[in-house]
């Protein structure tokens, strides 16, 4: 029984990459509402809606399932994080609130002449979440989380602002943004929209750079502020790190080269891969440096029920995403092309192109 936590930890580190490559793309499709300009503004905002809707509340199930089982498998560490991250994962959740009500409320406000009030609304809420998202996940690998006989010892105002903190959340919201231009590249090249492909094709660009310089900034940072975590990847995660980097280079060549049914699964699998360095790395903490997977764990009669119900769970929960996922993105663009209204192309040297399976 004692290789139950790992198994469902592992199994909620994949619910938080599931989460990362889904919902984050549509946080980063909400900085692309806000950085929207240019004659063909509305027709990006337009792409962007389509995209989202109507399968883009969804991907919350990954968040919902990823608190509801770490506080069932590991109550304790559940316990001090809500307490010590209570200000930046509040203010996450007031992000993903305000987000889905703004959604909805530009949606309908085109009749009454506030879409533009309301989709700076939606923007900044869904910048607020994946930064503070980003705050919360350095603080806990910043090894500063104390627990001397229960109770927690953390400077509860300041620990989660240092510049380790920021750079880590400013990373989460380009890496989104990265995510969100890429789907949204395949999107309107399956529209046949060459322009829209440009748009975000150069856009992805810029947000990898920028998530490259802002990860680079992180990892010199982590000596002084992260130490335990930095000693964790030099002694057992460098490989997993230097197929991140790589991954990530083929990611962005893909892009560069019109390759865009290709850089979207490489930019899922540097997403899971930077999530997985960073477990890793933390291993076998899961808050260093006092709370290890095992001291953390609940009791093995729960965990052992938590298992068989997350087995029972998933085998309705997926096929239900996936045929969700079929009817609104797949068939959906099917339709269009069996219309006539979007012929499949090919571009000499860079492969056909395809109706997105987002």
């Amino acid at each position: 029984m004692m290789f139950l936590p790992y198994i469902i930890l592992s199994i909620l580190w994949l619910s938080l990459i599931a989460y990362a490559v889904l919902g984050g793309a549509d946080f980063g499709a909400g900085m692309w509402v806000l950085l929207a300009f240019g004659p063909t503004k509305e027709q990006q905002r337009k792409l962007i809606d389509m995209a989202l809707g109507p399968v883009w509340e969804t991907n919350h199930v990954w968040l919902i399932f990823l608190v509801v089982g770490l506080f069932s498998a590991f109550p304790i560490a559940f316990s001090v994080l809500s307490i010590v991250l209570f200000v930046p994962l509040s203010l996450a959740l007031l992000g993903v609130v305000m987000r889905g009500s703004a959604f909805a409320f530009r949606t309908h406000a085109k009749r009454r002449g506030t879409t533009e009030a309301w989709s700076y609304v939606f923007s900044l809420s869904t910048i607020i979440t994946p930064f503070f998202l980003g705050v919360s996940a350095a603080a806990v690998a910043s090894g500063k989380i104390l627990v001397r006989e229960g109770t927690v010892v953390a400077n509860l105002g300041t620990f989660w602002l240092n510049p380790f903190a920021l750079v880590i959340g400013a990373m989460a919201i380009a890496l989104c943004a990265t995510l969100a231009a890429i789907y949204l590249t395949v999107e309107a090249t399956s529209m046949d929209d060459t322009e829209m492909a440009r748009t975000f094709r150069l856009r992805g660009l810029i947000a990898g750079a920028i998530t490259a310089l802002l990860g680079a900034l992180g990892l010199l940072l982590s000596p002084p502020y992260a130490p335990q975590l930095w000693q964790g990847m030099l002694n057992h995660a460098i490989p997993v790190v230097a197929a991140t980097m790589i991954i990530g280079l083929g990611a962005a060549a893909a892009l560069y080269l019109g390759y865009y049914r290709i850089a979207r699964p490489l930019i899922i699998a540097e997403t899971a891969f930077l999530l997985g360095s960073w477990g890793v790395s933390q291993f076998p903490y899961l808050i260093p440096p006092d709370l290890t997977i095992d001291n953390a764990a609940g009791a093995p009669s729960t965990e052992l029920l938590l298992l068989i119900g997350i087995i029972i769970g998933m085998l309705i929960i997926i096929p239900s995403i996936f045929y969700l996922f079929y009817i609104f993105k797949f068939q959906g663009s099917m339709g269009v092309l069996e219309k006539g209204n979007v012929p499949e192309t090919r571009v000499p040297g860079r492969g056909t192109k395809v109706p997105s399976l987002k």
